[in-house]
């Protein structure tokens, strides 16, 4: 399941990739527009701008962009600054793995389900992009 950042996160590209090439969008807007505490938007902004996702202006016409096309950030990625793992279990998770203290992953057959359900899950959201984000 999606933490309630993850899904803020994923919010808020879609509505910058909405506005991508337009210049900067205050977070103010951001906020009111996908209903999203602006606290904690600003915390998430700032880690997507320290994964070099986002970018932002300061002053009078500033605020956040993407740095690149939106159809460019994977969804695998975006997902992965804000929220971490994709896996369901740290034992399947390529990024962030963590052996399992009570099994043995060469016969649980939980971790084998859960590889697939992985691979299927990447497999997608890697040809996602923040360009499928956008509200219609």
């Amino acid at each position: 399941m999606l933490s309630k950042k993850t899904q803020y996160a994923l919010k808020a590209l879609g509505y910058l990739a909405g506005k991508f090439g337009d210049g900067p969008v205050l977070i103010s807007e951001i906020s009111k527009k996908k209903k999203i505490p602006i606290k904690f938007l600003e915390t998430i902004l700032l880690e997507l701008k320290q994964a070099q996702i986002l970018d932002s202006k300061k002053g009078k016409g500033g605020g956040y962009y993407l740095l690149e096309n939106p159809k460019k950030t994977d969804l695998a990625t975006a997902i992965r600054t804000v929220g971490g793992p994709i896996a369901l279990l740290p034992c399947v998770s390529l990024n962030f793995y963590e052996k399992c203290k009570d099994c043995n992953e060469l016969t649980c057959g939980l971790n084998k389900v859960m590889l697939q359900t992985r691979d299927a899950t990447l497999k997608i959201l890697e040809k996602k992009t923040v360009a499928d984000l956008i509200d219609t």
